[in-house]
């Protein structure tokens, strides 16, 4: 994993925008209706050229193929494995509950996306038997590489925690919850293994903060640690043999515009986070609720062998950041993490989280992203003087 050496290099956090008809036949695959698997295909590697060109048109120097082909970032998962079936019954997160007018307006507002808290469950052991779809994922992102002009400077792609699995396609076949993860993990390592060989891993793990407020809701924060804890040290084992410089591991409180009153603090969490075996961490810092956090990199200080993929650029809202701003909030990550070269500038989340779950406009994002590039420009003439 390149480090910002010379100047702030950029990235984001994974999914991009989908085209509405390739959402609305993703939704419709995953809901087992019949559908144009031909037009699927068709419109996927479409999709994956199109978001590799304006990545790279924005100035994104660490880049993916938006994930453009899977339903949802980690509800894909389901589609790949054997052992799941029948409905999950996950629980709304507390700020449905806090705020009930806030949660049926949420739910009006985006009638049909893909499944999240009615997602198969597990109903028999879990097993990774076909790797044919990653393997065509991997295929489409190196074929749209191959027409860029200049290669990025780096390339990655995502992949679903076991947590964050376990967490979503709930458990209704094995004796424990840690039993569930563990299961996933040996399972998903396959996944891992096959990424990590062409581009950097990055795990999506939201289960170690976001649900705190979801499935977790009901203990206390210290039992919550002490699942979150197990969640990472069945992650190790899946990432035993990568090296964890190629590895980024992404947390987050969740990625939508609300209260988000009950999050738990970045300073309870990080502890978890450093546990893990990956060479980077991708924390939200530009939304509202996190901006503050930066306190906690300070006083707990980061790991040597970690860089920081700090949020710079919020996701859940339409405004474009000011180069100044995202210059500024880079900065002050520097500032807490005490060395220029282990920031790469991010966004806090994703754009296109779940096909049909989108906040921000297409061309906002890509407004968003250059702002990026900008702000990252600004701080490095601020860091390095030039």
């Amino acid at each position: 994993m390149l480090k910002s050496d010379e100047r702030i290099l950029t990235t984001h956090v994974g999914s991009l925008p989908r085209d509405p008809v390739l959402s609305d036949l993703l939704i419709r695959d995953e809901a087992g209706e019949a559908i144009d698997r031909g037009e699927l295909a068709r419109l996927g590697e479409k999709a994956v050229r199109h978001v590799v060109r304006q990545q790279a048109a924005c100035g994104v120097d660490v880049i993916n193929d938006g994930e453009q082909p899977r339903v949802g970032f980690q509800t894909y998962v389901p589609q790949r494995m054997k052992g799941f079936g029948g409905e999950s019954k996950r629980p709304r997160s507390r700020d449905y509950s806090d705020f009930p007018i806030f949660g049926a307006w949420m739910l009006a507002r985006m009638p049909r996306r893909s499944k999240v808290t009615n997602a198969p469950q597990a109903i028999a052991d879990v097993s990774y038997d076909d790797l044919g779809p990653a393997e065509q994922e991997c295929r489409l992102f190196r074929a749209a590489l191959a027409e860029l002009a200049t290669a990025p400077t780096e390339t990655f792609m995502t992949a679903a925690s076991p947590g964050i699995i376990a967490t979503t396609m709930l458990n209704a076949h094995y004796a424990s919850h840690e039993a569930y993860v563990f299961a996933l993990a040996r399972e998903m390592r396959k996944e891992y293994e096959l990424i990590a060989r062409d581009f950097i891993l990055q795990i999506d793990a939201p289960d170690l903060a976001l649900e705190r407020t979801v499935l977790f809701q009901d203990k206390t924060n210290a039992e919550f640690i002490a699942v979150a804890e197990m969640h990472v040290a069945a992650l190790n084992e899946a990432l035993a043999d990568i090296p964890r410089e190629r590895v980024r591991l992404h947390c987050c409180w969740g990625n939508n515009e609300a209260p988000h009153t009950h999050d738990i603090p970045l300073a309870e969490v990080l502890p978890v986070l450093t546990q893990a075996r990956v060479g980077a961490l991708s924390i939200e810092f530009a939304n509202p609720r996190h901006q503050h956090e930066y306190a906690a990199l300070k006083k707990a200080k980061l790991p040597p062998e970690f860089l920081l993929l700090p949020g710079v650029i919020d996701t859940t809202t339409n405004f474009v950041e000011h180069p100044q701003v995202v210059a500024n909030r880079i900065c002050e990550a520097v500032d807490a993490v005490g060395d220029r070269s282990r920031i790469i500038a991010s966004g806090d989340c994703g754009f296109g989280t779940f096909a049909g779950y989108e906040m921000v406009a297409e061309d906002v994002v890509w407004a968003k992203l250059k702002a990026c590039r900008e702000g990252a420009d600004i701080a490095t003439k601020r860091l390095w003087g030039t």
